[in-house]
C-alpha cells in the first residue's frame, strides 16, 4: 500500500492525478490531497473524489508553517503541485505569486526532508523557467531538451514572476536532495489541458468558454505563436510512470519534459475548435502577444520516453472535443 500526497490536490493537474491513481491503482494507495481553495474549487467533480475509498482531504495553507503539523508523515511519493498560475494571476498580483510559490516550496522541502526522509518527491516546474532563452539568445533548440539554460528575460515584466518561482525552485529542490540525501524529481510540464482546467489566463479555457458564448468578433491573442498540447490524461499518467521509474532514483534529481509532439499555431488552434464545436465567428480579431509571451514552444520527450516508454494516446481534436464539452457543462456554474 503506497501513502501518497498530492499538495493542490483541488487543481487541475492535482485533480485529474488523483483521479488517475485511484483508478489505476484502487486497492493500493492511500492517498492525501492538500488544498486551501486559492484557486482550486470544491466542485462536484472534487466531492465526488474524496467519496472515493482510501482518499482524505486536508485543508491547510502551505505558506503557514504550522500547516505542516496537519500532513503528518511517512509518504512514500509527494506530489508538490501546488502554485499560483495563470496568465492573469502574473500581471495581477505578481507578488503574491512570487510569495505564495517560493515560501511554500521552502516550507515543504524543509518538511519532507524530517518527514519523509525514505519517500520521493516530484517537483512540479515549467516550460516557463526556459521561455526566455528564446528572446535572450535568438536561440533555442526545437524541440527543446532539457539541459537548456533557464532565463528570466526582464525582472521588470510581471509576466515573469511564475517563471522565476520556478527556476528558483529547481535549484531549491536540487540543492535540498544533494544536502539531504532524499529522491526527488522535477518535471516540466508543457501546455497541459483538459476539463476542468479553470476560467481567464490559458488559451483553450478561453477559446471554450468565448465559443459556448458565441463570441464574435472573436480575440485571438498572438495568433503565430506555436505550442503543443498535453491532453491531462497523458499528462498525469507520465508524472505516475516517472515517479515509479528506477530511472529517476538518481542524484542528482532528474529533470523531465512531459508533453506532446504536435506543434500548431494559435490561430490554427482556434480554427480546430471552430470545426469541432460546429460554430465559427463572423470576424476573428488578432492581437499581439502580451510582451514576454514566447513565440515557439515545443518539448524535447526524448527523456522521458527513454525512462517510461510513454506515449501520448489523446489526439488533440478528440481532447479539444471532450475538454470544450466539459466547458459548456460548466460555464454557467463556475461563473455564478
Amino acid at each position: 500500500m503506497k501513502k501518497i500526497l498530492i499538495t493542490g490536490g483541488a487543481g487541475f493537474i492535482g485533480y485529474h492525478l488523483a483521479v488517475h491513481l485511484i483508478e489505476t491503482y484502487p486497492d493500493a494507495c492511500e492517498l492525501v490531497l492538500v488544498d486551501n481553495f486559492f484557486r482550486g474549487k470544491m466542485d462536484s467533480d472534487f466531492t465526488e473524489l474524496l467519496q472515493e475509498k482510501g482518499v482524505r482531504f486536508i485543508d491547510a495553507d502551505l505558506t503557514d508553517l504550522a500547516s505542516y503539523k496537519k500532513l503528518g508523515g511517512g509518504y512514500d511519493y509527494v506530489y508538490h503541485l501546488a502554485a499560483v498560475n495563470g496568465t492573469k494571476s502574473f500581471y495581477e498580483m505578481p507578488h503574491e505569486v512570487l510569495r505564495i510559490n517560493t515560501l511554500a516550496l521552502i516550507y515543504m522541502l524543509d518538511w519532507f526532508r524530517t518527514e519523509n526522509g525514505e519517500g520521493k518527491l516530484c517537483f512540479t516546474s515549467s516550460n516557463e523557467a526556459y521561455a526566455g532563452a528564446l528572446s535572450a539568445f535568438a536561440s533555442l533548440p526545437l524541440p527543446t531538451p532539457e539541459n537548456v539554460p533557464l532565463v528570466i528575460e526582464d525582472p521588470y515584466n510581471p509576466r515573469w514572476s511564475y517563471a522565476a518561482t520556478k527556476l528558483i525552485g529547481e535549484l531549491f529542490v536540487i540543492q535540498y536532495a544533494e544536502k539531504y540525501d532524499f529522491s526527488a524529481l522535477i518535471v516540466r510540464p508543457h501546455n497541459f489541458y483538459g476539463p476542468r482546467a479553470g476560467f481567464g489566463g490559458h488559451v483553450i479555457p478561453d477559446f471554450s468558454e468565448n465559443i459556448a458564448n458565441r463570441i464574435d468578433p472573436f480575440p485571438i491573442h498572438g495568433a503565430e505563436d506555436t505550442r503543443t498540447f498535453c491532453y491531462i490524461t497523458d499528462a498525469v499518467r507520465a508524472m505516475d510512470m516517472l515517479m515509479k521509474s528506477p530511472g529517476t532514483d538518481t542524484h542528482p534529481p532528474e529533470t523531465v519534459h512531459i508533453g506532446s509532439v504536435d506543434e500548431v499555431s494559435i490561430k490554427e488552434l482556434a480554427d480546430r475548435m471552430f470545426d469541432i464545436t460546429g460554430w465559427r465567428p463572423q470576424k476573428v480579431v488578432v492581437t499581439k502577444s502580451p510582451p514576454g509571451s514566447v513565440k515557439r514552444r515545443c518539448a524535447d520527450i526524448t527523456k522521458l520516453q527513454r525512462l517510461t516508454g510513454w506515449k501520448p494516446e489523446v489526439p488533440l481534436n478528440e481532447g479539444l472535443r471532450m475538454t470544450h464539452e466539459w466547458y459548456v457543462t460548466h460555464n454557467k456554474i463556475y461563473n455564478n
